[in-house]
């Protein structure tokens, strides 16, 4: 047998799911802060630096996640056969280069390819492949395995955002990214060094099936396009009101250290949501607890809408927008295995992200056109509002009537 493979059903023992479990943990803080994160921070001085029309910056940064969604089905193909090691070592190198070329880009077109550059790597290194590793690897214990590192990453925010910041004062945006590319390095050794385990030969057998070939027939199902659906709708929701936090909080009167912090506090809610999700679990159903999560986030994102002040109530809402997000986000790694098992997770789920990446894409650029042609930031958010709640009503929909084999 390959020693790279592995039977299905031999999951980790406790010591190796621990490390790899662990190295997720510290590059998943550390990709997420860097390629996402940090964008927002620097997003108004690198405007009023370079000129650049700011809708176009942000359309450089929506284009890179819709990157990310094309290359994701394919990397979620990838580690089914082959597993997380080669493509996340590769996606983290290819991330240093990317945030150096978006620190030194010289004109708005090499800007936008060195985004386009931040989307593969995007696809490579951050939730997507970081849940199928875990997921195939984890076993029965793959629910704790997800949540350390969502809980982990959830500070992403929380140290990025006041870090960018404080490199920026210092820095500039330019040298501000070229710092953080330097930060990113150390995930190219971890990646190789934690994810040396054996991987599982379910998906190679799956895949070499006729009945399997092509899409998985779950992929098919009405229950599967409603999951996908409502997804994608609250991820709009969740994202555009993130990244255009900052910016409403500065129309607002805020300086940018102050608005970075309020950002932070939001890591903060994310951590704390995700540690009430094993009980949450435990206490509802699948139908239920999506529904109730999909909702927590449209009454955050309605809250961030209509509360001006004070700085305290911002922080505060923010971090109740923080455990929203938080807890949607281990709904969205549980969303394959809690309806059609461990089966195919990687293409599953790399056909569920791909649409997923592209709402997240959408949503930055949708968050700043809504706020110009509606004539402010709350009446965005209010619109954002209105796709979570649709969401939510999508929830029940999303459960399969029968099982299907993914």
């Amino acid at each position: 047998m390959d020693p790279q493979t592995a039977p299905a059903d031999r999951a980790l023992d406790r010591g190796a799911l621990r490390r790899a479990t662990a190295v997720l943990c510290v590059t998943e803080i550390v990709s997420w802060g860097v390629l996402y994160y940090a964008f927002p921070v620097v997003l108004s001085e690198l405007v009023a630096d370079t000129s650049w029309p700011k809708g176009a910056v942000v359309a450089a940064f929506s284009v890179s996640q819709v990157v990310a969604g094309l290359t994701g089905v394919a990397v979620g193909r990838w580690i089914d056969h082959r597993g997380p090691r080669v493509v996340m070592t590769a996606g983290s190198a290819l991330g240093v280069v990317a945030a150096s070329a978006v620190a030194w880009a010289p004109s708005l077109p090499w800007f936008v390819a060195a985004w386009l550059l931040v989307g593969v790597s995007s696809a490579a290194t951050l939730y997507a492949p970081a849940f199928a590793a875990l997921t195939h690897w984890g076993g029965v214990r793959r629910v704790q395995a997800l949540t350390a590192v969502t809980l982990v990453a959830g500070l992403a925010s929380t140290v990025f955002a006041p870090f960018a910041a404080g490199l920026l004062d210092v820095l500039g945006w330019r040298g501000t990214y070229g710092a953080l590319a330097a930060v990113l390095l150390v995930t190219v050794p971890l990646h190789w060094w934690g994810l040396n385990h054996p991987w599982p030969q379910v998906a190679t057998r799956a895949t070499a099936s006729p009945r399997t070939a092509g899409l998985p027939p779950a992929s098919r199902s009405s229950a599967f396009l409603a999951l996908t659906a409502a997804i994608c709708l609250a991820a709009a929701a969740m994202y555009g009101a993130v990244i255009n936090l900052v910016p409403m909080l500065l129309e607002r009167g805020l300086s940018t250290p102050s608005a970075a912090v309020v950002l932070g506090v939001g890591g903060v809610g994310q951590v704390c949501g995700r540690l009430g999700y094993r009980r949450l679990e435990r206490a509802t159903g699948v139908a239920g607890r999506t529904t109730l999560v999909l909702a927590a986030v449209a009454a955050t994102t309605l809250l961030l809408a209509v509360v001006p002040g004070p700085y305290a109530l911002l922080a505060l809402v923010s971090f109740l927008a923080g455990t929203a997000r938080g807890v949607c986000t281990l709904i969205q790694a549980t969303a394959v295995t809690d309806r059609w098992g461990v089966r195919q997770y990687g293409a599953l789920n790399g056909l569920l992200s791909a649409p997923l990446m592209f709402a997240v894409a959408l949503s930055p650029w949708l968050g700043t056109a809504l706020a110009e042609s509606l004539g402010g930031y709350p009446e965005a958010f209010g619109v954002l509002t209105a796709l979570a709640v649709l969401a939510t009503l999508l929830a029940p929909l999303t459960i399969p009537r029968r099982p299907v084999l993914a």
